[in-house]
């Protein structure tokens, strides 16, 4: 109940304009795939549907006292990044064969790169386990809460839902992991169209391979 109070409260906050909601499966092992504009990304992709959504998120969060009760209340389980971390991968196959949803960030990172290739991991989970792909556009969660150069806003944001892609389970290879992820992009990329590119202070760089 406290989660779904806080549900209606966030979605208040930023007069959330939620499209497609009714494209999330209601059962059945789900991927959301979401691009990644701000910190609380996360807190936005929960409020397309009901089911509870688990996440991976980086190791670093559970390792600082204050934040690990929080991430753990709410269902997140941690990932080392950039070591192929065999026990968060373990974890989400577990919880994609017990019919449970994940939302995944592709793009690894909300910092504002103008560079962010997304990853494979989600179409690898999706492949090996035969789960649903659901692609998600987040737009203007950059001015709620800016990453990188920290700023604070109440903007409107707006949540569109994608059509969903049923995969089938299949060997997870390189390049089917690759097409699929391909097509997860261009799906959210689709969504975005209309809006425009995020309202990032984007940084100069990218971010070391």
């Amino acid at each position: 109940m406290e989660w779904i109070q806080f549900r209606i409260w966030f979605a208040r906050l930023y007069r959330v304009d939620l499209r497609g909601r009714e494209r999330v499966p209601e059962t059945g092992p789900v991927i959301l795939c979401s691009n990644h504009e701000s910190m609380i990304d996360p807190w936005l992709l929960g409020l397309v549907t009901l089911r509870p959504i688990r996440y991976m998120a980086k190791a670093e969060f559970f390792r600082m006292r204050l934040l690990r009760p929080v991430m753990e209340a709410y269902g997140t389980f941690p990932v080392e990044r950039g070591t192929g971390d065999r026990s968060a991968v373990g974890r989400a196959q577990q919880l994609l064969s017990e019919g449970q949803a994940l939302g995944i960030f592709p793009q690894g990172t909300c910092l504002p790169y103008r560079r962010r290739p997304w990853l494979r991991g989600a179409a690898k989970l999706a492949l090996a386990g035969g789960a649903t792909i659901v692609p998600v556009c987040i737009i203007g969660s950059e001015r709620a809460l800016r990453p990188g150069k920290f700023k604070l806003g109440l903007p409107r944001i707006r949540i569109l839902v994608g059509e969903p892609i049923a995969v089938a389970r299949a060997r997870p290879t390189v390049a089917a992991a690759k097409s699929l992820t391909l097509q997860i992009e261009r799906a959210v990329d689709e969504l975005r169209a209309p809006y425009g590119p995020p309202a990032h202070a984007w940084y100069p760089d990218e971010p070391a391979a």
